[in-house]
């Protein structure tokens, strides 16, 4: 286990690997930097890497003091962690909220990111789910707080259209909120559905790949097309087999279009 203390308090990173480039995962929304250990022990394996899994601010391990956790904070976050640890470039790898905000890093920090990459993430909020949308407004996010049965029933309807193992990814979310807190768990993906990187993404010049699973029940996968019409290099990949999860739901083709992605060429 591994934090450094930044402007907003602590923040807990894993490493794997100790030589050889960087490289920053993201994790999702009601998540941690755990979503990664599976695509983390796989690279580590290619070719030697220093890879670190962060958790944001609100989530997992790190600091939950903040009053306001949007995007720009965790744009913030990742910069800092960036310097802190003397890190000038290197590529950033995110999933859904993760993957926004290494978008949004490309783009107002474009020095420091050499690739990027996003798996299921939305480029516009209004590609949520509805049930997302809903959990931005604070007052439902305060009574799902105030009734935790009432929470995880939410959570286990939901968690079909998250990922087709109900038991296992239900089995995550539930502890993962046990790591959150009502503002964070509200006022991340209120930030979500309020940012739109469309207007910008013709400013991306590195290279870029998006993984979407096509029967995707969080964020529409039809975002995919949005990222290839507006950044006509990128890579774009869809994933038959999953939803919101490919590194879950298939993790050897997954793994191997990041590896390829890596490297330079197709995965």
């Amino acid at each position: 286990m591994s934090s450094l203390m930044t402007q907003e308090g602590v923040l807990h990173y894993e490493v794997e690997g100790r030589r050889g480039e960087p490289l920053i995962l993201l994790h999702c929304w009601l998540g941690s930097w755990q979503f990664w250990r599976g695509t983390m022990e796989h690279l580590s394996q290619r070719q030697p890497r220093r890879i670190f899994a962060l958790d944001f601010w609100g989530f997992g391990e790190s600091d939950k003091r903040q009053e306001t956790y949007a995007i720009r904070d965790y744009v913030s976050m990742v910069v800092q962690f960036m310097d802190r640890l003397g890190i000038d470039r290197a590529p950033i790898f995110g999933h859904s909220m993760g993957g926004t905000v290494a978008m949004s890093v490309a783009l107002d920090h474009p020095s420091r990111v050499s690739q990027v990459a996003v798996t299921g993430s939305p480029m516009d909020g209004a590609s949520l789910s509805a049930p997302l949308k809903l959990a931005g407004r604070e007052w439902i996010g305060r009574l799902l707080w105030r009734y935790p049965p009432l929470l995880k029933s939410v959570l286990w309807g939901y968690s079909p259209f998250v990922d087709p193992d109900r038991q296992g990814i239900y089995a995550q979310m539930v502890q993962h909120l046990s790591r959150s807190t009502w503002m964070s768990f509200s006022r991340s993906i209120a930030s979500l559905r309020r940012t739109d990187l469309r207007p910008r993404l013709g400013e991306i010049r590195i290279p870029t790949l998006g993984i979407y699973g096509s029967r995707d029940g969080v964020v529409n996968p039809r975002q995919a097309h949005v990222i290839a019409a507006h950044i006509p290099h990128a890579q774009v990949e869809m994933m038959a087999r999953s939803k919101h999860f490919p590194m879950l739901s298939e993790p050897e083709r997954f793994h191997a279009l990041l590896a390829g992605f890596l490297d330079g060429g197709p995965g």
